[in-house]
């Protein structure tokens, strides 16, 4: 017997002010860049954001569609700073995938 999952669409409602402090900056990598063939975007964004939250904040600043949102949390990496050991902070990265026929340019302004 199988069962059907039913996925319960998740309406978010954020402010202008939230929206764009959910999308701190395109992370822009070698590998970011071969994302761009498959439709894909990555961001940097706030740790307690959710995926709900980032996909709302990308079709509203952006005016495109949202396929899917992958996040991952980047551990901070242990560093020497004057020979004192310190860490980097954590950061949240976001994966975005549009649908076809939208994209957007994050090398403008370069």
């Amino acid at each position: 017997m199988s069962r059907a999952r039913s996925r319960k669409k998740i309406e978010v409602r954020l402010s202008e002010e939230r929206k764009l402090e959910m999308i701190r900056r395109p992370i822009i990598t070698e590998k970011t860049t071969l994302m761009g063939e498959h439709n894909q975007v990555a961001f940097q964004v706030p740790l307690d954001a959710t995926k709900p939250e980032i996909k709302a904040a990308v079709e509203g600043v952006f005016s495109v569609k949202v396929k899917a949102v992958n996040t991952l949390i980047a551990k901070g990496k242990t560093k020497r700073f004057r020979g004192r050991p310190g860490r980097r902070a954590d950061i949240k990265k976001a994966m975005v995938t549009l649908e076809e026929g939208h994209s957007i340019d994050v090398t403008t302004g370069i």
